[in-house]
């Protein structure tokens, strides 16, 4: 079993908020010692709770300020298909399978609400498997901060291993 303490969730945290920050600025703010910061995030990624780091990309200042999700009804002999075609779509941002009334969760971004209807009806709606479109459009967009707690994080890793994750606080 993976023991994970507030510290770990402290650094989750802080580098899911920005991480770009240095980490003297970590140091600071977290209030451990270097060589301590470098060994948990060392751990964390070796464990792999902490995957990657990455960049975040206000699209509203590119001029890509049309949202929308878009549900989809695949049929199950072109699935494979039909999502490998949906996430080959340029605009789309991000594809979830789910249950209930659709099969699928699209997230598009576009220059326009008339580009992402053509996007979403023409492209994605044409692509063999596709057998129902349905569009909601975003009216506004928040994304609340983020903050990791013991007791909030699932019981298993999210990792390639079968490891289970346990989050024990620290005495």
């Amino acid at each position: 079993m993976t023991k994970l303490d507030d510290l770990d969730m402290r650094i989750l945290s802080a580098l899911h908020s920005d991480a770009s920050e240095g980490v003297p600025e970590l140091c600071r703010r977290l209030e451990v010692g270097r060589s301590l910061l470098y060994s948990r995030i060392r751990r964390l990624r070796r464990l792999r709770v902490l995957e990657r780091y990455t960049v975040q990309v206000n699209e509203d200042a590119l001029g890509v300020r049309a949202g929308a999700v878009a549900g989809l009804n695949i049929d199950l002999k072109n699935r494979e298909s039909a999502l490998a075609g949906i996430k080959r779509v340029e605009e789309v941002r991000l594809v979830r399978e789910v249950t209930g009334r659709f099969d699928a969760l699209v997230d598009l971004r576009g220059g326009s609400l008339d580009e992402l209807h053509r996007v979403i009806y023409e492209r994605i709606g044409s692509l063999p498997g596709v057998t129902h479109v349905e569009i909601f459009v975003e009216m506004s967009r928040t994304t609340p901060p983020l903050s990791f707690k013991l007791g909030t994080v699932g019981t298993q890793a999210r990792s390639t291993r079968p490891e289970k994750l346990q989050i024990i606080p620290r005495i």
